[in-house]
């Protein structure tokens, strides 16, 4: 007897990765850091030499940008995650501020007015729309469930919502602002939205979908091209089979660290909406696989948290935090393989983009709290 219970503690004791689900996350977001650290670099020192003739260029942005999500990591994991529902109307206040902003003062880059230049970084108020809708959407779904009432499409958070929607869409950015509408929806649904309500939300989806791509000419293009890209392989299908190209030259292994020949100025943006692309080139499938198993293990943890949370809002905010991160992961690996249209989504971490990696460690440091707050409650 004395035996088994010895064999019992030994391994009981036995050493683990981590103790409880927050340090899975944060382990797993440091990992992405660094796997995104070095490729941004790998991906950009080309173009930052040819560009602003130094390689570093945007290597040293992206260092300036991780310490100050960390800052927001920080921040945001300190602070019980009920203070963001008490403060949610002066973020509110400051976020569509800030979009009439950028469509105002905003430089014009590729035809559209994103970002708001800063000492230090261009920030992207639309990024931070894409937090405060879930919020928004948590605080109003919880609050539901906690009376026991039904949800409801048309609310005042819902046409809250459709203001931040439609203020990023005249940017335009129509994935950002899909995003922003679209995921405060998904959250609706897997809470309990009633099955009317359901067929009701798809069909003025696809409404509004088909809106959105007659608006913009080049949209329908895109979508026309998105599963024979090769019949445009010069104009609209040309980033498409770019990285493709890149992706299938990666093979199993990848050709290198830096090695990568279609940062070349062969596929536009590589180092942002395509950074996974030219990752897959130098790190090969089983690089993809790992990321790929990165982000999955992400989506685990995090809706381990969301089933422990101390109550509905947490669950909730969680859920959509895992739906934000996993989600964008999921929608750039689709566009950056061709199989939807390029929508400009970037690959959390892996992608270069300064006020999309700040507000997604921010986002990171809210679901930490959250895990912490049921630990303790548990």
């Amino acid at each position: 007897m004395a035996k088994v219970q010895k064999r019992e503690l030994n391994q009981g004791d036995k050493k683990k990765f981590w103790t409880n689900d927050m340090e899975a996350i944060i382990a797993i977001t440091l990992v992405l850091i660094i796997l995104g650290t070095i490729n941004v670099f790998s991906s950009s020192f080309i173009f930052a030499e040819a560009e602003f003739d130094t390689p570093y260029f945007f290597l040293k942005r992206h260092v300036i940008n991780v310490f100050i999500g960390l800052i927001a990591f920080g921040v945001c994991f300190h602070f019980d995650y009920h203070v963001w529902r008490r403060w949610i109307v002066v973020v509110l206040g400051f976020t569509i501020l800030a979009l009439i902003a950028v469509l105002i003062v905003g430089p014009v880059v590729n035809g559209a007015k994103r970002w708001l230049p800063l000492v230090f970084v261009q920030f992207q108020p639309a990024e931070l729309a894409k937090l405060v809708s879930i919020m928004i959407a948590a605080a109003y779904i919880a609050n539901k469930i906690k009376l026991q009432r039904k949800l409801e499409l048309i609310s005042v958070q819902a046409g809250i919502i459709g203001i931040l929607f439609a203020l990023t869409e005249l940017e335009p950015d129509m994935g950002t602002a899909s995003i922003i509408l679209g995921i405060p929806v998904i959250m609706m649904i897997i809470s309990g939205l009633e099955k009317r309500g359901v067929l009701t939300v798809c069909g003025l989806g696809f409404a509004a979908i088909a809106a959105l791509i007659l608006k913009e000419p080049y949209r329908l293009e895109r979508l026309k091209i998105t599963y024979d890209p090769w019949s445009d392989a010069q104009n609209y299908g040309y980033q498409t089979v770019q990285s493709l190209s890149a992706i299938g030259s990666g093979e199993l292994t990848g050709m290198g660290l830096g090695v990568g020949v279609s940062k070349y100025d062969y596929l536009p943006e590589a180092h942002t909406d395509f950074a996974f692309a030219i990752f897959c080139q130098e790190n090969g499938f089983l690089g993809a696989i790992f990321v790929f198993l990165l982000f999955s293990a992400f989506a685990v943890y995090a809706a381990r948290i969301a089933n422990k949370a101390k109550d509905e809002y947490g669950q909730i905010l969680s859920m959509g935090i895992m739906i934000l991160i996993v989600g964008q992961a999921i929608a750039n690996l689709l566009m950056v393989g061709g199989l939807i249209p390029v929508v400009g989504v970037p690959l959390p971490f892996i992608s270069y983009g300064g006020t999309s990696l700040i507000i997604t460690m921010a986002a990171i440091g809210i679901l930490v709290n959250i895990g912490k707050q049921g630990e303790k409650s548990g």
